[in-house]
């Protein structure tokens, strides 16, 4: 299928002929300029396709690259918008309720690295979750900030760290607030997990206001909770001052575009110092394709907002029946209210998209379930882990996927099975008793020179690396944090259990490095 023929019919429903001018700005300035009959004398260097490579057009055909072009006239600027890409940001943050929003080219990453940027000086405070996406420590790196983290709450059953509480950034607050010579740049925090589990982003934001603190969300697998009654509130209707969000996981953007959106009325973060902060990060050639994706996705929520019925019934309707029908198969466990082990059980809200498998009483690993559905079933998961694995579905997801699904489990339960047996569940992990201690900045750290040593010669000394376990998703080090016998331990222990570690560069643990 031509590239141009699926924002139309496939994400707005209209053939091109009926497409409205004004229903996906970006969009239409993009097929206007692209279809018009010129000698090309402009970057880059495949001229509109005509010397596109034959090995990728083949897979792709000849129209994404007549259609991949640069900053021409009627196409707009990413870093100064006046025309249809100012249009159509206008038009995502009505519709995501925003005061402003800007497209990313540069997914997530580059969101939450221009949020810390918009809000931290260097040598500010940022006070997030352990668990944040590592985008939130190259932030740091970038603004010159100094993290101060707060445990995630854990969940003991499913070995998985999930939001963050209220009470627990409140304490984070009143502490720093303690040392005259702190000043707290902002909080940010991660809604919904990856797992789909939210974290009581009011509360914190009523917080956070009450100390004049800006608050960042992390919401980059929550972009669709807008257009459902069923989902979750969104960030900015719960108070945010900043939201990012990957357009394209649950949403029909396409990889590596995303968006940012500052909440109305926000006047403790500023736009101007946004807008800076993203031209210094995203590309000066962003990609055309990925910006009009962003403007048709959009167009295509704003068509299911006002319909009668709502893109998302259907994907809701399948999650409900592969949740129920998954529970009724022996020894499969699935995350919801029932069965998470959070203390604050009764309050937890879940994203009804997002079904995670636990795996521990059917006696496989998360991998080998994966690599048993890829192959013997071409069911695909999107994350698995130790003991679990979970499984993204949309809009895009049918019912016969749904069926494979199923049936992937139904058939690996009467499989022969690689068990865990050796693998024992030490409940609360030692890595949330660990005292975390940083001897210089992440900036500090990103810039030092650094040497390999054997791991027990690095207590003692600052990490160079980011190591985390899977599970539970804590960063048990970071660069510039000290090695403490107690860490290392734990990561010895995790590693021999048969745990991912992600990061280090020697897998084997038996060697670290760290900062001279």
């Amino acid at each position: 299928m031509a590239w141009m023929a699926m924002p139309t019919t496939v994400l707005n429903n209209h053939p091109p002929s009926l497409l409205p001018s004004s229903s996906a700005p970006l969009l239409e300035a993009l097929k206007r300029t692209g279809e018009e009959r010129v000698a090309a004398f402009h970057f880059p260097g495949h001229g509109r396709g005509s010397s596109a490579p034959s090995s990728i057009s083949k897979l792709l055909g000849a129209q994404p690259f007549q259609f991949d072009l640069p900053e021409l006239p009627g196409l707009d600027n990413l870093h100064s918008p006046q025309e249809a890409i100012a249009e159509a940001q206008q038009m995502a943050a009505e519709l995501f309720g925003a005061g402003y929003s800007w497209f990313l080219v540069n997914g997530s990453t580059c969101g939450i690295q221009a949020a810390v940027m918009s809000c931290c000086k260097p040598g500010d405070v940022l006070i997030l979750p352990r668990n944040a996406h590592v985008s939130a420590f190259s932030a740091m790196v970038l603004a010159g900030a100094m993290p101060h983290y707060v445990l995630p709450c854990y969940d003991e059953l499913w070995e998985i760290s999930h939001g963050v509480s209220a009470e627990s950034i409140e304490l984070a607050i009143l502490d720093l607030q303690k040392r005259k010579d702190v000043r707290i740049g902002a909080v940010l925090i991660v809604s919904p997990t990856y797992f789909g589990v939210c974290s009581p982003v009011e509360e914190i934001a009523k917080v956070c206001h009450e100390h004049g603190i800006p608050i960042i969300v992390d919401e980059a697998h929550g972009a669709h909770f807008k257009f459902h009654s069923r989902f979750p509130a969104t960030a900015l209707e719960q108070g945010a001052d900043v939201v990012v969000q990957s357009t394209h996981k649950v949403l029909s953007s396409l990889t590596q575009s995303g968006m940012l959106h500052l909440a109305r009325g926000c006047e403790i973060v500023k736009h101007e110092r946004i807008s800076k902060c993203l031209r210094t990060l995203q590309s000066s050639s962003p990609s055309y394709l990925l910006l009009a994706s962003l403007d048709a996705a959009r167009d295509q929520m704003s068509c299911a907002a006002s319909d009668d019925h709502p893109l998302f019934d259907t994907a809701l309707e399948l999650a409900s029946t592969a949740r129920r029908r998954l529970k009724q198969i022996p020894q499969v466990l699935v995350l919801d209210r029932e069965n998470v082990s959070l203390a604050a059980k009764a309050d937890t809200i879940f994203d009804e998209l997002r079904i995670t498998i636990g795996l521990w009483e059917l006696g496989v690993t998360g991998t080998f379930a994966d690599d048993f559905l890829c192959d013997k079933c071409k069911v695909v998961a999107e994350l698995p882990l130790l003991n679990s694995i979970t499984f993204a579905m949309g809009t895009g997801t049918s019912s016969s996927d749904t069926e494979k699904l199923i049936e992937g489990f139904q058939e690996l339960l009467s499989s022969s099975r690689l068990t865990i047996d050796s693998y024992s569940r030490p409940g609360v992990p030692d890595c949330y008793k660990i005292g975390w201690k940083a001897l210089v900045s992440p900036r500090e750290a990103f810039f030092a020179e650094t040497y390999c040593c054997k791991a027990d010669e690095a207590v003692g000394l600052a990490s160079a690396e980011l190591v985390c376990p899977y599970p539970p998703g804590i960063s048990v080090l970071f660069p510039g944090e000290l090695v403490s016998q107690e860490a290392l331990a734990y990561l010895k222990q995790a590693h021999a259990s048969g745990i991912t570690i992600s990061g280090a560069s020697d897998p084997t643990l038996s060697t670290l490095h760290v900062l001279k």
